[in-house]
Order: structure tokens, then sequence, then C-alpha cells
């Protein structure tokens, strides 16, 4: 689950990017000087403080978890039952507990069944989580380049990087907008009651 949400960060903020207390977007913060040495202006964006405070990326976090949950839970309760399955079968064969070898083929072809089963359900409920996890990247996608969009409107920077682990060596601080852009987010997002009930409904 983890390793979907990273992907989803790097996939999504690689195209720009948003932490808490902060100015509003239609606030100005006191002039600072964004202009690298080349002349160009440049930002970045912790990935790791937009997942954590954006609501939306909090919200849909949850979300796939429980669907990730469940699967695992699903998955394991078949896999036991399986497993019952199996182990019953081969103490019948080993005490002759079978009236005739039919007998014994019908149960074992029950148990390939069974196990043809439990492998189709696992390939599903992971390309479902997949399924969830791209869309869920699409909007997260979406919402950052709609706002980055009338955000840089007025700030015009040249560039807009992301910083994740150590995929940026060193930034200076002053190039840093990542409480701006996280505010800016959660303030939309707080706007949009259909998609926040929406994510209720999911976490149910």
């Amino acid at each position: 689950m983890k390793k979907y949400m990273m992907m989803a960060a790097a996939a999504v903020v690689a195209l720009a990017s948003c932490n808490n207390a902060s100015p509003k977007m239609d606030e100005q913060p006191a002039a600072a000087d964004n202009t690298s040495a080349s002349g160009l202006k440049i930002a970045y964006v912790e990935v790791d403080s937009l997942m954590t405070q954006y609501e939306f990326c909090k919200e849909f976090t949850l979300i796939l978890q429980k669907k990730s949950n469940n699967a695992r839970n699903t998955l394991t309760q078949k896999g036991q039952q399986l497993q019952s399955a199996a182990a019953n079968f081969q103490q019948k064969l080993q005490n002759n507990g079978f009236t005739s070898r039919e007998q014994a083929e019908s149960q074992q072809a029950a148990i390939q069944r069974q196990q043809q089963s439990l492998q189709e359900l696992q390939a599903r409920l992971e390309n479902e989580l997949a399924n969830e996890t791209a869309k869920y990247n699409d909007a997260l996608r979406d919402s950052l380049m709609h706002f980055l969009n009338a955000y840089n409107k007025d700030k015009k920077y040249d560039i807009i990087l992301t910083k994740q682990g150590d995929n940026i060596l060193y930034a200076a601080p002053r190039f840093d907008i990542t409480k701006d852009v996280i505010n800016g987010l959660n303030n939309h997002y707080k706007k949009m009651p259909a998609k926040k009930e929406e994510a209720k409904q999911e976490k149910k």
C-alpha cells in the first residue's frame, strides 16, 4: 500500500506541487528572492508534506488502505479454507477414507477448482486496487495542475521542482513553497463538498 502511495506521489508531483498554517492563496506573503544564479525563478515542493497534509491525500490514503486490508483479509480467509480442504483430502487419502477412486478424484478436482478460484480472486482484487490507485493518481494530478496553473499566474515561476528523499541533494529554504501550495490546495478542497462526501462514503 505504501508503495502504491509513494508511486502515486512520484508520478504526480513530478508534474509540479504542495504543509499547514501558511498564507492563503490570495494573500501575498512577504517578498522572497526565488531567483537562481542563472536568472530562473525556481521553487520546490516537499512530497512527504504534500502526502501527509493535503486533505485529499490523507482521505484517499485511508480509502486505499482500507481496500487493501479488506482484500488481504479476504485472500487470507480463502487461503485458509483451501489449506484446510487440502489437509482433509490428504488425511482421508492416507487413511483410505474414500469409498472409491472416483470419489477421491472428484474431491481432488474440487480442491483444484478452489485453488484456481483463489488465484483468479487474487488477480481481480490486485487489479481493482491498481485501478483505484490509478484513479487516485489522476485525481491528484488534476487537482495539482489546476491549482498550480492558477497559482503561477501571479508567482511567475519558471520551474517548480519536487523534493522527495534525496532526489534533490540540497535546496535553499527560500525556494520552498510547500506551505503555500498545500494551504491553497486545502482551501480549494474544502469548497468541494461533493468530493469530500464521496471520500467519506468510500471510507465507510
